[in-house]
């Protein structure tokens, strides 16, 4: 932890901070190498005078930006305590959970550094774990509920971090056996024109899933692993009429699913087993007038006992910065125009359109 103290000038608003940075902690750790992360504080408090001497860091500036600062070295230091190394995205995140926590918009107690130093999934020399607050509720509602259902736009690592907790559920002897399904809508009628098998034909639709294994998994053991049923990736209609049992259970691009599928796969739930449905249902590629099964679930099980509805927005984006500026662009302009996706709603999915996004965004 850092040892600071604090001056400060009532008649000026102002106040001045000491930040000392012990010395197990190397100052490029702390900065960044050649000051990136310095950088990254200065820019997020423009009004701030920030110097460093040495291991010291004095903050000259607003009462409530040099608190802030503070802060922000305080919770840096306590994720370097871990041998976890500080990014840019990382501190650009523990400093917009400390403003939306002053600015009264968060709603818990969670710490940036609590949030950051979360391990879920150690594999092949790295280490999976969330990246944001509403990541990290996710994760935990996983822990807590049997049924949880993750909403958000694209990147938001709603399926990663569901995978993760499945390979670690697995590896924890949690449960017996992975499952992993997507509906295999985007084929339609076109699968017949397709070449090869049958399996052949679905693969590419459930190949994300396969990635996200291989990213978690020794590959060589994946192949073992599905061959004596431990993983199982399958289509969503090869589960009706099973039970499933001791098992982790994923359901990934839920939004394209209809209202009965939706209904086969939750019935689906046996002893000892934990579900994991996720989607956008701000991309549906169902046929016109046929609902999304995802945007209805809301509605219906909404405040049901053990059933947990995590949504994420564009914030908790953790792809390219582009991407969120992309799903905030979109949301911006349908709210404008009266669509959907940039394009005009037809009349029959209007009324679930605008359900499903103002729902699906309660998060925010």
């Amino acid at each position: 932890m850092t040892q600071t103290s604090t001056a400060h000038d009532p008649s000026k608003g102002q106040a001045r901070a000491q930040i000392t940075v012990p010395a197990q902690h190397p100052m490029v750790t702390v900065l960044g190498s050649g000051d990136s992360l310095l950088r990254v504080i200065e820019k997020a408090f423009p009004e701030t005078d920030i110097h460093v001497r040495g291991n010291e860091i004095s903050a000259v500036g607003d009462t409530r930006e040099v608190a802030l600062v503070q802060r922000v070295f305080d919770e840096m230091m306590l994720v370097l305590r871990t041998g976890q190394p500080m990014t840019e995205d990382a501190v650009e995140r523990s400093i917009a959970m400390l403003k939306a926590s002053e600015n009264g918009e968060g709603d818990g107690q969670e710490t940036p550094a609590q949030v950051l130093t979360q391990n879920i999934l150690s594999s092949r020399g790295r280490t999976i774990r969330p990246k944001t607050l509403n990541q990290k509720r996710y994760v935990d509602a996983i822990d807590r509920h049997t049924i949880v259902f993750g909403i958000g736009p694209a990147g938001t690592g709603k399926t990663y971090l569901a995978m993760a907790k499945a390979v670690q559920a697995l590896q924890s002897k949690q449960v017996n056996r992975i499952i992993l399904t997507r509906p295999a809508v985007e084929a339609g009628e076109r699968l017949g024109f397709l070449p090869g098998t049958l399996y052949e034909k679905i693969d590419p639709y459930l190949r994300p899933l396969y990635d996200a294994l291989h990213d978690m998994l020794d590959p060589d053991s994946i192949p073992r692993l599905m061959a004596a049923g431990t993983i199982e990736v399958a289509p969503l209609a090869y589960m009706r009429g099973r039970t499933l049992n001791d098992a982790f259970i994923i359901l990934d691009e839920a939004q394209n699913t209809s209202p009965e599928q939706m209904k086969m796969f939750l019935t689906r739930l046996g002893f000892d087993s934990k579900i994991v449905i996720t989607g956008d249902v701000t991309q549906v590629d169902l046929p016109s007038g046929t609902k999304s099964g995802l945007r209805q679930v809301q509605d219906i099980l909404e405040g049901v006992e053990d059933v947990h509805f995590s949504r994420l927005s564009s914030q908790d984006v953790v792809r390219h910065k582009l991407v969120g500026r992309i799903v905030d662009a979109y949301e911006k302009y349908d709210s404008t125009h009266g669509t959907e996706n940039g394009t005009h709603k037809s009349p029959e999915r209007g009324d679930k359109g605008g359900r499903g996004r103002s729902s699906g965004h309660k998060g925010k």
